[in-house]
């Protein structure tokens, strides 16, 4: 457990100057994300941040992951927040996910979720601001090992989906192109 809330801490830490360099004239620019702009996509994340740590101590709905004003301050709060929640709460207790239905998963489980959402949506803010990121080769292993077990099939292609269906990616590829592809998104898109 240690291990994966390391990593997870580190997916915070990478992103963090990402989305610190967001402006407010920034908040228009197109995303990676089919249909959101900047805005729509930190209110996004923001939301995920509040969600996930509600979600790591209590039974949720869906409501506690909705999207929140978007500012890069709200965003520390928000990271801050799922920290401090994974870290307090009861590994043993399955966490129930307004997203998929309420299913219940493993602590681990869910910072995984986390972290690979964290860091895909790292790389969105900084494809929007043309910027690059340089994730260590931890985390590329760690979002790689996440992004393997998301499923594809049809369910990428309702409106509203965490992921587009998997991309064209080379048998042997390997790092944060082929976490890119397999989740939907084109590597070619990076600055």
């Amino acid at each position: 457990m240690q291990t994966i809330l390391e990593l997870h801490r580190r997916s915070l830490a990478a992103i963090r100057p990402i989305v610190a360099g967001i402006r407010p004239a920034d908040l228009d620019r197109p995303t990676p994300c089919a249909g959101w702009d900047l805005k729509a996509l930190l209110a996004h994340m923001i939301g995920q941040d509040h969600g996930f740590a509600a979600a790591a101590s209590a039974d949720v709905g869906e409501d506690a992951f909705r999207p929140r004003a978007p500012s890069t301050r709200a965003h520390e709060a928000g990271l801050a927040a799922v920290t401090a929640a994974f870290a307090a709460a009861d590994p043993d207790r399955p966490v129930p996910l307004a997203e998929f239905e309420g299913r219940r998963f493993p602590l681990r489980a869910v910072v995984g979720f986390h972290l690979i959402d964290t860091l895909v949506h790292g790389w969105d803010v900084a494809v929007a601001l043309g910027d690059r990121t340089d994730y260590d080769d931890e985390l590329v292993t760690a979002a790689l090992q996440q992004a393997e077990l998301v499923p594809d099939g049809p369910l990428r292609t309702v409106p509203g989906a965490a992921f587009a269906p998997v991309l064209p990616v080379a048998a042997d590829s390997t790092g944060w192109n082929r976490v890119l592809a397999l989740l939907g998104r084109d590597p070619d898109q990076a600055a």
